[in-house]
C-alpha cells in the first residue's frame, strides 16, 4: 500500500531475499535502500561535475554569440518562449517525475509512459506549427512564424527522450545523463557559432536548439539500453497519470508566473529591451537552473525512498538546504556584488544596461534557491495537489509585484520579479508545514545563517570591485570575487555555527569523492554500473 499523500499505484511486486524487487515481476527496480546515500552522494558529485562543464559551455555561448548577434535577435527568440515553454510542459505532462517518484514501476507502465510522451510531443508540434502565425500577429513580427514553426519540432525530440531520462534518473545512473547533457550543448554551440559566422542571425539560435536536443535524444536512447514495448491498456496507469496531471497543472501555473516578466517586457517595451532582459536572464538563470535541476534530480529519488524514516529524511533535507546555500546562494551573492564588471567582461559594452537587471535577478535567485527544498518535499511526498494550490498563491503574488514594477520600465519589472520570491519564501515553509511534517524551525535557522553569510559576501565583493574599477573590468571582477571569498572566510571561520554548516557540506563532498574513486573489489557488480536486474537488452522483443 502507498503511504498517505502518495498517489496510489500498483501494488509492489514480491520481494526477493536480497531486498530488491523480484525481476520476474516485470518491475523496473531502483537501487537497494541501503545504498541510497552512497549512490546519491556519488551521483551528486558526477552531476555537479557535469553541470560545471555545462555552465562553462553556457557562459561561453553567451560570451561568443552575444558578440555575433544583436539584442533584437535574442528578443525574437525570447518572444517564442512563452508558447514554446507552455507546450513543452504539456509534452512532459509531469510523467517523468511520476516515473521517478513511483515506488514501483513495471516495464509495461514504462512503455506506456514512453508512448504517451511521444504522442503528446508530436501533437504539440503540429499544434504550435499551425498556431505560429497567430503568435507573430500578437507581437507584430512576421518573422516569428517561420522561427516558431521550426522550433516546435523540439517537442518531438524531447517527447521521445522523456522516459529514457526518467528511467536513468530512477536507477540513479547519473553518469549517463551527465554525459548526454554535457555533449549535447557543446554540439549545439558549435552549430550555432558556424551559423552565426555565416550570417544566419537569429536562425543561429534556432540551429543551436535543434542540434542540442537531437544529440541529447540520441545519447539518452543509447544509454537507456531498453526498447519500449507495445502500449498495454491492462497496465494500471491511473496513479501515475493523476500524479502527473497535478504536477503539470502546478508547472503550468508556475511557468505562467515565471514568464510574466518576459511577456510584459515583450509586449510593452519591444524586442530590443526584451533582448537585454533575456541576456541578463540567460547569463544568470540558465546556469543557475542547470545546477538547481540536477540537485532536484539527485534529491528526489532518495527522499522518495526515505519516506518511512522521518529522521533520515529530515536530516537529508537539512543537509540539502545547506549544500544549496553554501554553493549556489553564495555564488549568487558574488554576482550581486560584481554585476557591473561581470556584465562588461562577459557581454561587452553594447550590453552595459544589463548589469542592474543581472543584480536584481540574482536576488530573486537567492530566495528561489532557498525555497527549492519545499519543492522537494511536495514531490517526494506525492503532494502534487497541495503544490498546485500553493502555485496559485505564488502566481498571484508575482502578478502583483511585476505589475507594480512594470510602471518603472524594464528595471522595474526586474525589481518586481525579485520582490516576489523574497515575499513568498518564508510563507512557503508555513504553507507546507500544514500538509507535511518538516523541520520548519531548523530549515529557517539554516536559511537565516546562509543569508547572513551571503550578505557579507555580496557586500565584500561590491566593495572590492568598486575600489578597483579604474583598473578595468577584468581586474575589477577578479578583485570582487576575491573580496567576496575573503568575506566568506572572515564570517564563516570564527563563528561556530557557520563553521559547522560549511564543514558538514565539505564532509559530504569529500565522502562522495572518496566513494566515487574507491575501488570496487567486492566481486559484486555495483548497482547501475552494469545492466540492472530485470533490464532487457536493446533489440530484445518485449
Amino acid at each position: 500500500m502507498t503511504s498517505a499523500g502518495t498517489p496510489p499505484g500498483p501494488e509492489p511486486a514480491s520481494l526477493g531475499g536480497t531486498g530488491q524487487l523480484d525481476a520476474t515481476a516485470g518491475s523496473v527496480p531502483g537501487p537497494p535502500a541501503g545504498q541510497l546515500g552512497d549512490r546519491a552522494a556519488r551521483g551528486a558529485v558526477v552531476t555537479l561535475a557535469g553541470q560545471g562543464v555545462r555552465i562553462g559551455v553556457q557562459v561561453l555561448s553567451v560570451v561568443l554569440l552575444s558578440r555575433l548577434l544583436s539584442p533584437a535577435d535574442y528578443g525574437l527568440l525570447a518572444m517564442t518562449t512563452v508558447v514554446i515553454g507552455i507546450a513543452d510542459i504539456f509534452r512532459d505532462l509531469g510523467l517523468s517525475t511520476a516515473a521517478v517518484q513511483a515506488r514501483v514501476l513495471t516495464r509495461g507502465q514504462r512503455s506506456n509512459l514512453f508512448w504517451i510522451n511521444s504522442a503528446i510531443g508530436l501533437g504539440l508540434a503540429l499544434l504550435v506549427f499551425a498556431g505560429a502565425p497567430l503568435l507573430a500577429a500578437v507581437y507584430g513580427r512576421p518573422e516569428l512564424t517561420a522561427l516558431t514553426q521550426v522550433l516546435c519540432w523540439t517537442f518531438v525530440l524531447n517527447g521521445i527522450a522523456t522516459q529514457y531520462r526518467a528511467d536513468l534518473t530512477r536507477r540513479l545512473l547519473f553518469g549517463r545523463l551527465v554525459l548526454a547533457d554535457t555533449v549535447s550543448p557543446i554540439c549545439g554551440l558549435a552549430a550555432a557559432l558556424a551559423a552565426a559566422l555565416a550570417g544566419a542571425g537569429f536562425w543561429a539560435l534556432v540551429v543551436q536548439q535543434l542540434v542540442q536536443y537531437a544529440v541529447m535524444m540520441t545519447m539518452v536512447l543509447a544509454a537507456g539500453r531498453w526498447l519500449p514495448g507495445r502500449p498495454d491498456r491492462r497496465e494500471p496507469m491511473s496513479g501515475l497519470l493523476r500524479f502527473g496531471w497535478h504536477l503539470v497543472s502546478t508547472q503550468l501555473i508556475g511557468y505562467a508566473g515565471n514568464n510574466i516578466d518576459t511577456l510584459v517586457v515583450g509586449l510593452r517595451f519591444g524586442a530590443v529591451p526584451l533582448g537585454l532582459y533575456n541576456r541578463a536572464f540567460q547569463l544568470l538563470m540558465t546556469p543557475l537552473n542547470q545546477l538547481r535541476g540536477p540537485a532536484t534530480q539527485v534529491a528526489l529519488p532518495v527522499l522518495s525512498r526515505l519516506q518511512s524514516d522521518q529522521r533520515a529524511w529530515s536530516a537529508l533535507l537539512l543537509r540539502g538546504q545547506l549544500a544549496l546555500g553554501h554553493s549556489l546562494v553564495v555564488g549568487l551573492a558574488l554576482v550581486i556584488g560584481t554585476a557591473t564588471p561581470l556584465t562588461e567582461v562577459f557581454l561587452g559594452e553594447q550590453w552595459s544596461s544589463v548589469s542592474p537587471l543581472l543584480r536584481l535577478l540574482a536576488v530573486a535567485g537567492v530566495f528561489q534557491t532557498l525555497a527549492l527544498v519545499s519543492y522537494w518535499v511536495y514531490l517526494s511526498r506525492g503532494l502534487t495537489r497541495h503544490l498546485l494550490h500553493w502555485s496559485f498563491v505564488q502566481v498571484a503574488v508575482k502578478l502583483v509585484c511585476i505589475g507594480i514594477g512594470s510602471t518603472g520600465g524594464v528595471v522595474g519589472v526586474a525589481i518586481g520579479y525579485a520582490a516576489a520570491p523574497a515575499v513568498l519564501w518564508p510563507l512557503s515553509f508555513w504553507w507546507l508545514s500544514r500538509r507535511a511534517t518538516i523541520p520548519v524551525a531548523d530549515l529557517l535557522r539554516g536559511a537565516g545563517r546562509v543569508l547572513a553569510v551571503s550578505a557579507t559576501v555580496a557586500a565584500a565583493g561590491w566593495a572590492a570591485s568598486t575600489a578597483t574599477v579604474a583598473a578595468g573590468p577584468v581586474l575589477s571582477l577578479l578583485a570582487g570575487v576575491a573580496g567576496g571569498l575573503v568575506g566568506y572566510a572572515a564570517v564563516v571561520v570564527p563563528v561556530p555555527s557557520l563553521r559547522r554548516d560549511a564543514l558538514s557540506v565539505l564532509t559530504v563532498v569529500r565522502r562522495a569523492i572518496a566513494r566515487q574513486g574507491a575501488p570496487r573489489g567486492t566481486g559484486q557488480p555495483e548497482p547501475g554500473a552494469a545492466e540492472e536486474p530485470g533490464d532487457v537488452p536493446v533489440g530484445t522483443a518485449r
